[in-house]
């Protein structure tokens, strides 16, 4: 040996990537993708350019063609909260099921039919499976709403999220013919205001569910006897999907269909009084329906009444549909056959409203009518 080459300063050996020895596999990435590369493809149809993996999804716009004026609608938004539940029962497979709802049937509300969806993973670390468990949800859900998931992107984030940490978001773009647009111009007096039935949380007040579990604690891997499963899985219910059912029920009843209202974040009152036009109001009634079990059961842990987190939970209402009174009978029916109970709880009314409190107006920055809800709720048994 070489006196230079003994007599050479020894150096600390390099890592191979240095970028994983900061905390991001994108190895981990890349296995990620190729486990979710079949559910992607699943929604994916002719109109879809380009494939999985693209820095951009392509989407062939001629189906414009077929419209006067078509119009744009988007929409984005998260899961929320409720992925504290799924990361702490390690069960990712039905977040991806919750966004879509989220995203997706937010576009319905206008009548529009969607196009592509795209969505956005940041995690602590990246785990393939879990990442693929979401996406594969994400994608059923788009399948069930005849929606194509063109791209997405998973970021690795460490040192600003835990190594099980994850959040979810996502946006979507669909289209609807501009003389075609739902909304509040529609609405006239006398419409019915239909009800349709949620499949439970959804994705909304998880932040008060979390507080009440552990302010009575509960483990989400304990056994919940009123729900016959653990409390993460009943917690975890995923969010019912409207889409496909109210675009049959838009094109089966002609203009029967005047305004629709995703029940979200601000419960019944706050986003029905968002599609109903100015000067006009609509009283619910709570007797036309029951909420279901995991509502009173949360409600009784946290010492609440049920009408104390109208503004924060659904209570059993996903979506309500304003219609006219000669096919409110019919809308009805129909999407009972597509497997929502629907049910009528108002009448819209103009004029001078009754006195009285507890009316909801001008959420979210919209001026428009007034909706609260009045009576008491049926005993379960009711419903």
């Amino acid at each position: 040996m070489a006196s230079s080459e003994r007599d050479a300063p020894s150096r600390p050996e390099q890592p191979v990537n240095p970028y994983q020895a900061a905390g991001v596999d994108t190895a981990a990435g890349d296995l990620a993708v190729e486990l979710m590369k079949s559910a992607v493809r699943r929604t994916h149809g002719p109109e879809v350019l380009g494939g999985v993996g693209g820095f951009a999804g392509l989407f062939d716009a001629t189906t414009f063609k077929a419209y006067d004026k078509p119009l744009l609608a988007t929409s984005t938004d998260g899961v929320g909260t409720k992925v504290a539940i799924a990361q702490a029962i390690d069960k990712h497979d039905t977040i991806g099921q919750d966004l879509v709802g989220m995203v997706v049937d937010d576009i319905v509300v206008v009548g529009a039919k969607p196009l592509f969806m795209t969505d956005y993973i940041a995690c602590g670390k990246v785990f393939p499976e879990r990442i693929a468990d979401i996406v594969r949800g994400i994608a059923d859900g788009c399948a069930a709403t005849g929606t194509a998931l063109v791209g997405g992107e998973t970021a690795e984030h460490p040192g600003l999220l835990g190594v099980n940490d994850y959040d979810v978001a996502g946006a979507a773009t669909g289209v609807v013919e501009a003389s075609r647009v739902l909304g509040a111009e529609r609405v006239r007096e006398g419409d019915v205001v239909l009800a349709l039935a949620s499949s439970g949380l959804h994705s909304n007040g998880y932040s008060l569910v979390r507080h009440i579990v552990a302010g009575s604690g509960i483990h989400y891997g304990d056994n919940a006897a009123d729900f016959g499963t653990t409390w993460g899985e009943a917690l975890l219910e995923p969010t019912r999907l409207y889409t496909l059912p109210l675009l049959r029920l838009i094109t089966e009843t002609g203009d029967a269909v005047h305004s629709l209202s995703h029940v979200t974040g601000g419960g019944i009152a706050a986003n029905l009084a968002r599609v109903l036009p100015q000067g006009t109001w609509v009283e619910v009634d709570r007797s036309t329906w029951s909420p279901s079990p995991v509502f009173r059961v949360l409600a009784d842990l946290g010492g609440l009444e049920l009408e104390a987190t109208e503004g924060t939970w659904n209570l059993g209402v996903g979506f309500l549909a304003v219609v006219s009174p000669e096919k409110a009978e019919a809308a009805a029916s129909a999407l009972s056959r597509e497997g929502i109970a629907t049910w009528q709880v108002g009448v819209v009314r103009a004029g001078e409203r009754p006195d009285g409190d507890h009316w909801e107006q001008g959420a979210k920055g919209v001026d428009g009518g007034a909706v609260r809800l009045v009576g008491a709720f049926a005993d379960h048994a009711a419903r």
